[in-house]
């Protein structure tokens, strides 16, 4: 007799914890769209960040039947909140100088998403404003992004569009009909998520100040480079204690200092 499958590794428990993050959405039959590719590609976990008009009957129009992938949308002023339990998160994204990430391509994107889902990890995969893309300081909560290879003569594509490429990759995973690929190394499995690896970063961004380790220079580059060391390291929870920890010893020691210089 052949032996039960395990519900924990079947293609919708795993898709349970798939979301698709759409920030800033501007024309909300995007939002409905993207509703549609979700559901005809087996997954249903929309999260819409500050949309600038949902509910809204063009997105009602749009989702064509995805009308209970729509209904469950949860929604977030920010990204950091709506990531905040997640393990992996994929920023699809064009390029970007400033915030240098491992670069995807689908395929690739979509079985390491897979491999931690499958590992019961949450999983985000994150699209920016049809205009302008995902800020900065929404690029350095992901542990990498995902580069679509459009035609570069003519590489303008529609959001609901990217929302079906990514979505099709993963089901193509969800499916068993995408190896992992061996080039991705994995966000390790005991990873924190990422409430609390911002409130390690907030925490560290302060003692970096109390010790004036800046010089009077600006913070924002020294904070980009060690948010992008500690997120590719995957810490976890122990890890994080350890490190808080120590923030909390300089923090006081700093305290102390100035103490003395002010008698």
């Amino acid at each position: 007799m052949q032996a039960p499958l395990n519900p924990d590794s079947s293609p919708d428990t795993v898709a349970a914890r798939l979301r698709i993050v759409l920030v800033g959405t501007q024309h909300p039959g995007n939002i409905g769209s993207a509703a549609r590719a979700l559901k005809t590609m087996g997954l249903h976990r929309l999260v819409l960040v500050a949309p600038q008009k949902f509910p809204h009957a063009d997105a009602e129009a749009m989702a064509a039947g995805a009308d209970d992938v729509l209904a469950s949308a949860a929604r977030f002023d920010t990204l950091a909140e709506a990531v905040a339990d997640c393990r992996f998160v994929l920023g699809c994204t064009a390029r970007s100088r400033r915030v240098q990430l491992r670069e995807l391509r689908p395929r690739d994107a979509a079985a390491a998403a897979h491999a931690q889902a499958l590992d019961g990890g949450e999983v985000a995969l994150v699209f920016g404003r049809e205009r302008t893309g995902l800020e900065n300081s929404e690029l350095q909560l992901c542990h990498a992004a995902v580069h679509i290879p459009a035609n570069p003569d003519y590489s303008s594509l529609n959001l609901a569009a990217a929302v079906q490429v990514l979505s099709y990759e993963l089901r193509l995973a969800l499916l068993g009909e995408t190896a992992a690929p061996s080039a991705v190394a994995p966000v390790s499995t005991d990873a924190v998520p990422h409430a609390q690896l911002e409130g390690f970063f907030a925490q560290l961004a302060d003692t970096l100040e109390a010790i004036d380790f800046h010089k009077g220079r600006a913070p924002d580059s020294a904070m980009r480079k060690l948010r992008r060391l500690f997120v590719r390291t995957g810490l976890d929870e122990k890890e994080v204690r350890l490190l808080r920890g120590i923030l909390a010893d300089a923090q006081r020691m700093a305290q102390l200092a100035g103490e003395r210089r002010e008698r």
